[in-house]
């Protein structure tokens, strides 16, 4: 009788945590992000992620830094003058230890920091125990100057293959793609940067960009990116936010 009574009460729980859970997800018109410490990989399977399944306008905008010290200050002004207060920033181990007060300023103004590598290479081409060893020379920069020990990255090129997701996920990490590519590292014209953005955003839709000086109109498009997106009611995230908040749209090569 005894565990009989025990086996009810923990199937009653059972039924009371679903039941709670689902009317965490379904009892509001919206999700609210939390502030989430990324300490285990967003995805438990190596994957590469570019989006999230979502009926909801939002989107992450996402910034790679692997050089230079013109560009972040504006890209960083723009950001505070439009209010966004969501962004992620994938830095570069190099960049980090050569450029720390800007560094510090992105992590100061509250936007989620990932890794970029070290250097600045396809690690498709490479062996298992370099990509260990560039990844963790990333992780000691970003540890080093900001304290911050990231779970999210962004390869170098965004290259990878199924060798390298694995590599990544075993190491804790979640390799994170992008949907809408800007183009911006390109410098195809103001304009061309901002169409793209708007024409080709969806409901959690990963944006990428870059604030590297070798991407001289980003700062110049990025207030119409920001404008446009809000006028078509977008708003905006962290990856960890967006990621947490919804199915990912991933992919295994």
């Amino acid at each position: 009788m005894k565990s009989f009574r025990t086996q009810t009460a923990k199937r009653a729980a059972r039924i009371g945590t679903a039941l709670l859970l689902t009317a965490l997800t379904f009892g509001s018109s919206y999700v609210t992000y939390a502030k989430t410490k990324v300490e285990a990989p967003l995805s438990k399977t190596p994957e590469a992620i570019y989006k999230v399944q979502t009926n909801q306008k939002v989107v992450a905008l996402t910034f790679d830094i692997s050089w230079g010290e013109k560009s972040p200050g504006p890209i960083l002004d723009i950001l505070a003058q439009k209010h966004v207060d969501k962004a992620t920033f994938f830095l570069s181990g190099p960049w980090v230890l050569h450029h720390q007060e800007i560094a510090k300023r992105i992590k100061s103004m509250g936007y989620e920091i990932g890794s970029h590598g070290y250097m600045h290479k396809n690690y498709s081409e490479f062996s298992d125990g370099w990509i260990r060893e560039q990844v963790q020379k990333a992780d000691a920069s970003l540890q080093e100057v900001l304290n911050v020990k990231t779970r999210l990255i962004r390869t170098p090129n965004g290259d990878f293959n199924k060798k390298v997701l694995a590599t990544l996920h075993s190491m804790g990490y979640s390799t994170i793609q992008w949907n809408t590519d800007s183009l911006d590292w390109m410098n195809p014209g103001v304009e061309a940067i901002k169409n793209r953005v708007l024409t080709r955003v969806v409901p959690g839709d990963i944006i990428l960009m870059h604030a590297s000086d070798s991407c001289k109109q980003t700062h110049l498009a990025l207030p119409g990116v920001i404008d446009g997106l809000r006028e078509k009611g977008y708003r905006f995230a962290t990856v960890t936010e967006l990621v947490k908040g919804a199915a990912t749209h991933s992919t295994v090569q």
